[in-house]
């Protein structure tokens, strides 16, 4: 596996290898010594599964408390997913990072705890899977405003597709009012 650093060096694009012949393909995923050289130690606890239509903005999501990292990949479809950091003490405090995901690319995203995370579907469908270092706890689940003009998140909305967003996500916290970490 590769793994390259982003404009925040905390969030990690990984690209596994790909073993492909005329039957198909098969790639490693997640091996947990690969992902402890690169410095990602966490113990992942959950896999989730996500299966959204275009135009779907789901997020910013993160929990205050018992925060989730997140490995992100997509299996059907293409996103663009995305993590604002939220550690106060982080010089990359309130800024982003995003990457387009896909199944063609078969690239994932490590998101550590003390980020928020969303993602945008670009493609007809497309399914989510990814796996989380912590239990969802709904007393500590928090919404950041997806388009907080201090964040600036530059997403891809597709031109004449409606964005599809739950109410809780379009009243999302504004960055300056959002309970955030140490």
């Amino acid at each position: 596996m590769e793994f390259k650093t982003t404009s925040i060096p905390d969030v990690i694009l990984i690209n596994p290898v790909l073993y492909s012949d005329a039957r198909g393909f098969f790639i490693e995923t997640y091996r947990q010594s690969e992902f402890a050289e690169a410095g990602i130690q966490e113990i992942f606890i959950q896999d989730n599964h996500s299966g959204s239509i275009q135009g779907t903005l789901r997020g910013l999501h993160y929990q205050v408390k018992h925060a989730q990292g997140k490995l992100v990949q997509v299996v059907s479809g293409e996103i663009f997913d995305v993590a604002v950091d939220l550690r106060r003490s982080s010089p990359s405090f309130g800024m982003w990072v995003g990457e387009v995901l896909s199944a063609e690319n078969k690239n994932q995203l490590w998101i550590p705890p003390g980020f928020a995370h969303g993602f945008y579907v670009m493609s007809e469908w497309a399914n989510v899977l990814y796996k989380v270092t912590d239990y969802y706890a709904p007393e500590w689940d928090r919404t950041l405003l997806w388009s907080d003009p201090a964040i600036g998140i530059n997403w891809p909305l597709i031109p004449g597709v409606d964005l599809n967003i739950s109410p809780k996500d379009s009243q999302g916290q504004l960055l300056k009012d959002a309970d955030t970490f140490e």
